[in-house]
């Protein structure tokens, strides 16, 4: 009978989610639901110098925010807890003693660094001398209680491999694999040999991860082959790249933005958009449709269609699927996201909030994009006449001076300040004059707006500001180019 998929993410409390892991998370949880199978959280808090304060909240948060929901953890509970590894300590030495009463591992004495071994610093071939020591010495150093770690055992010749469901048959050689530390000497276990042993207590039957721990599977597998457990399946990721000023692409960091999920949240991106996104980086559909719910993917994901290759992490990619989700919203549902960003520009009281959000929804990519946008309703900046020159709209300053003064004289007559007359009158305008609309609808967003680049048209912006706000502006700005002598 076949056993059920039980997937686990065991994410480190450090204080926020990688996008990698946040990757990593959404793959197993896809790959686990796409075929009828349970997704686990499991917490690796044995590293207790990294640990930060309500970090493991943030991994809550952020699982809760995207809408994965764990079948088993530590907020949850489960047939196969703790689900803490700090809560599973005392188990882990009795496995490690085991191994070495079958040869397979062996106490260290030795002075090194904690480290030493760990995957983030490997010992290529590290073969300690402390593995060839008598029985009756180790009995005598454990009698005087010797500080000490226990060691992983590597054979010294032949080769191990594996099969990964991704990039197919691995082998490495044996000398070139280090005996790792399995048990530190505070007593808890390193996060390679805690692994190995949660994922046999739990019955994950699929691990999944970056392909930077490729080379070091032979390591996870000799341990089960040791205790005679059966080997799970492997699915090795592809690496997440980022992009360098100078062209190049090396491994998604902090050099290269927001690469946390909280950093992207903050910046105004979606979580179901930034999911969306970082699904499609390792793995495509069969189709070439790109927007998907997280529901939809469940459905949709497959083994098959994740990529060997590295994926660049593009914010104009980003933007383009955040866009989306945006434009998606109703007006309501936009208002309430777009709120803080846009009150922290400009005072609800004095502007009608649901027009600006109408002008931005269309016009943004990410919310923090809001306050620079729409700054200038509440504070027309400085700015440069040389602005109210525009050759497509064949808007020179001399033109300028001549529309807005008689526009002003126009708008100040106009009984009623609502969008359909404000157009009547500007289209008026240049039907009279024989000119372009854009040749009117220029100068008077610079002159309201002192922005090259506004969320929204002349018209729009009239309306919103109002008619004493929008007529002193446009005297103003008639003064400014009358002050210029260009007559």
């Amino acid at each position: 009978m076949k056993s059920k998929v039980r997937i686990r993410f065991a994410p480190s409390p450090t204080g926020y989610m990688h996008i990698g892991n946040l990757r990593t998370a959404l793959y197993e949880y896809l790959i686990a639901k796409s075929q009828g199978g349970e997704f686990i959280l499991r917490i690796e808090d044995t590293d207790r110098n990294r640990l930060v304060k309500d970090a493991e909240k943030v991994i809550y948060d952020t699982l809760d925010a995207v809408g994965i929901r764990a079948d088993e953890g530590p907020n949850i509970g489960g047939e196969y807890g703790p689900y803490r590894q700090s809560e599973r300590k005392g188990r882990y030495l009795d496995y490690a003693k085991e191994l070495v009463k079958r040869g397979k591992a062996y106490y260290c004495f030795c002075e090194k660094s904690e480290d030493e071994g760990s995957e983030s610093t490997p010992l290529s071939g590290h073969k300690d001398r402390c593995r060839d020591i008598p029985s009756e010495e180790v009995n005598r150093l454990l009698g005087e209680s010797k500080k000490y770690v226990i060691r992983q055992k590597m054979p010294l010749e032949g080769k191990t491999s594996f099969e990964d469901l991704v990039f197919g048959k691995v082998e490495v050689d044996n000398k070139e694999l280090e005996d790792q530390i399995l048990i530190k000497s505070d007593g808890y276990p390193t996060y390679n040999f805690a692994n190995v042993i949660d994922d046999y207590e739990m019955k994950i039957t699929h691990v999944v991860r970056g392909c930077e721990y490729l080379s070091s599977t032979p390591k996870y597998n000799l341990l089960y082959e040791a205790f005679g457990w059966k080997i799970p399946n492997y699915i090795h990721l592809p690496l997440i790249m980022g992009k360098n000023e100078d062209g190049s692409t090396s491994k998604l960091s902090k050099r290269h933005g927001a690469v946390s999920f909280e950093d992207l949240v903050r910046k105004g991106y979606l979580p179901e958009a930034i999911v969306n996104y970082i699904v499609f980086l390792g793995w495509c559909p069969e189709s070439n449709r790109e927007l998907f719910t997280l529901e939809e993917l469940e459905k949709e994901f497959s083994i098959s269609r994740i990529s060997k290759s590295p994926s660049i992490f593009d914010y104009k990619k980003l933007d383009w699927f955040n866009s989306e989700y945006l434009r998606k919203k109703s007006d309501s549902e936009f208002i309430k996201l777009a709120r803080s960003y846009i009150a922290g520009a400009v005072n609800e009281e004095k502007f009608n909030m649901g027009k600006i959000a109408q002008l931005l929804r269309q016009r943004i990519s990410h919310l923090d994009q809001i306050p620079e946008m729409i700054d200038f309703f509440e504070s027309i900046p400085e700015y440069d006449v040389n602005l109210f020159q525009n050759k497509k709209s064949k808007s020179t300053l001399e033109s300028s001076i001549n529309i807005l003064s008689e526009i002003l004289d126009e708008l100040s007559e106009l009984a009623s300040w609502t969008y359909n007359n404000l157009y009547d009158l500007l289209i008026k305008v240049a039907n009279e004059r024989g000119i372009k609309n854009s040749s009117v609808m220029w100068p008077v967003r610079i002159a309201v707006s002192g922005k090259l680049v506004t969320p929204g048209g002349a018209i729009e912006i009239l309306e919103i500001l109002g008619k004493e706000e929008s007529l002193r502006r446009i005297e103003n700005a008639v003064k400014k180019l009358k002050n210029l002598n260009i007559y």
